[in-house]
């Protein structure tokens, strides 16, 4: 492994720029978040309508894994494919 002494640190003064690391951060940190706000919901969502989604997403994400592990026989069964 070949060493060049310093040029981390140059590398670091490059990416800094000119006005330096430390003063961009503090910018980015010291920013309102006065954008940010909430209101009560429109419409209120029941149990019901809160189950169902719940359980669409348990379905839409765990279907997939299901018919793959059911067929892992299967798809052991198979010959490889000739090259």
């Amino acid at each position: 492994m070949i060493y060049f002494p310093n040029l981390s640190k140059k590398l670091f003064a490059l990416f800094r720029g000119p006005t330096g690391f430390l003063v961009r951060t503090k910018t980015v940190l010291q920013e309102p978040r006065s954008n940010i706000c909430s209101k009560p919901p429109k419409d209120k969502i029941g149990p019901g309508q809160s189950l169902f989604t719940i359980s669409m997403f348990a379905l839409a994400l765990l279907a997939p894994a299901g018919w793959i592990m059911h067929h892992i026989p299967v798809y052991r069964q198979r010959t490889p494919p000739e090259p």
